[in-house]
């Protein structure tokens, strides 16, 4: 870019830099040229230079080493501590007042999104555009815990995904209890005894810290002698018990069925981790995941306390949302690590064969006119209300960008 600074000195933007989400200036690390001379330091953004005075920039050490004030109006000359004058870009006779007026719009909304009122003229090629890139920035962000997980287990991609699936199995309630349980737990003591399910559960219950009372029916008490073996067979140190939460849960996400739902999985699926790397579409995985409790539990919630029967499968949408939530990051992850884009392609082929989600947030979308189909779009609108309509990131936004340039043309 080539513009004239407020004293009339040649400017060129050699590098922006980057976006400040903390205190200080808007962006830091930038690099101009004015005249013949090159700068790096930070710019500062207003509407109006008078706002510098306004924030009380000047009284400010931080601010000191800005090297560019970029403002829509200059109403008054801004000086630096040493009395000198700001280099400063004018921004108002090179954006027509209608854009900036939108703009100002969107930032001075109070409704849902900023656009609420205009998100319907957005031509659909914009949006199916900027959701595909919004599913991947989702999916990146995502893989960044999974990363973190591989490092700390050596690169282990059977125990590290075990691991987050597990806290899936919790979902938000007890997400961080199912997960401590999968570490107090390795996948591989699992394995040994992959073959005898009452095993593998009294290895669940009892290091979930469930298996601490004493109890009336047949089958909690066989759960505890068998733990009480394993336990000193593999020097186990159980979870606190009191991690676990029941209260505000519809019975059916009690902690005790999902983890009797899990021990029946894993109990069902050697080498689950494999499997899924070799499912060809998600029909594939949904079978993987059609599993049931086991027996005591069609007719209890809780153990010694009887309840009417009732068959405790994994429902669809439940599977779904660890698809979603757990498998598809898992894939896109995979791919990017072995360096095969088959794997990349297909975790965002079954996020566009997967239902749409519907949480408080879709449903929010649903209500401005944008027509959802797929899980691919549900993933793509919660990470553009969370990281950019929450934030008024309308400039950042191709919908916002296309908005805007509706004035422009």
């Amino acid at each position: 870019m080539n513009d004239l600074c407020i004293d009339n000195n040649t400017l060129k933007i050699i590098s922006p830099g980057e976006r400040n989400t903390d205190s200080g200036p808007d962006f830091i690390n930038a690099r101009i040229q004015i005249g013949a001379t090159i700068w790096a330091g930070n710019i500062e953004i207003h509407s109006n230079s008078s706002d510098w005075y306004k924030h009380g920039h000047e009284k400010s050490k931080s601010y000191d080493n800005i090297i560019l004030h970029v403002v829509y109006n200059q109403d008054i000359n801004v000086l630096r501590l040493n009395n000198e004058l700001m280099p400063t870009l004018e921004l108002k006779d090179k954006i027509k007042p209608e854009v900036y007026g939108c703009y100002e719009s969107f930032l001075a909304s109070n409704s849902w999104i900023p656009c609420q009122n205009q998100i319907k003229k957005v031509r659909e090629l914009i949006l199916k555009d900027w959701m595909e890139h919004l599913v991947i920035e989702r999916l990146e962000k995502k893989t960044l815990i999974i990363k973190d997980s591989l490092l700390l287990n050596k690169h282990d991609w059977q125990q590290t995904f075990y691991q987050h699936l597990a806290r899936n199995f919790g979902f938000k309630l007890n997400a961080e209890p199912f997960e401590l349980l999968a570490k107090y737990l390795p996948m591989n003591f699992l394995a040994k005894h992959k073959d005898q399910l009452i095993q593998i559960e009294a290895m669940l219950f009892g290091q979930a810290g469930m298996l601490e009372s004493s109890f009336l029916d047949d089958y909690p008490k066989k759960l505890n002698e068998e733990y009480k073996f394993l336990k000193n067979k593999f020097s186990l140190n159980p979870i606190d018990g009191h991690l676990w939460k029941f209260l505000r849960l519809r019975p059916y996400n009690f902690p005790t069925i999902r983890i009797s739902q899990f021990a029946n999985l894993i109990h069902k699926s050697n080498g689950l981790f494999s499997k899924i790397i070799e499912a060809k579409d998600i029909n594939e995985l949904e079978k993987l995941f059609d599993v049931s409790c086991s027996e005591y539990w069609m007719n209890h919630f809780q153990f010694d306390k009887p309840s009417k029967k009732s068959e405790k499968k994994i429902g669809k949408q439940t599977i779904h949302l660890i698809i979603i939530n757990t498998i598809v990051p898992f894939l896109f992850l995979y791919g990017q690590e072995k360096n095969e884009e088959r794997f990349i392609d297909k975790a965002l082929q079954i996020l566009e064969n997967t239902n749409a989600e519907n949480n408080s947030i879709i449903q929010k979308w649903k209500q401005t006119g944008i027509e959802i189909k797929s899980a691919l779009e549900t993933q793509a609108l919660i990470e553009l209300k969370n990281n950019y309509c929450n934030h008024k990131k309308c400039l950042n936004c191709r919908i916002g960008n296309d908005l805007l340039m509706r004035f422009n043309s």
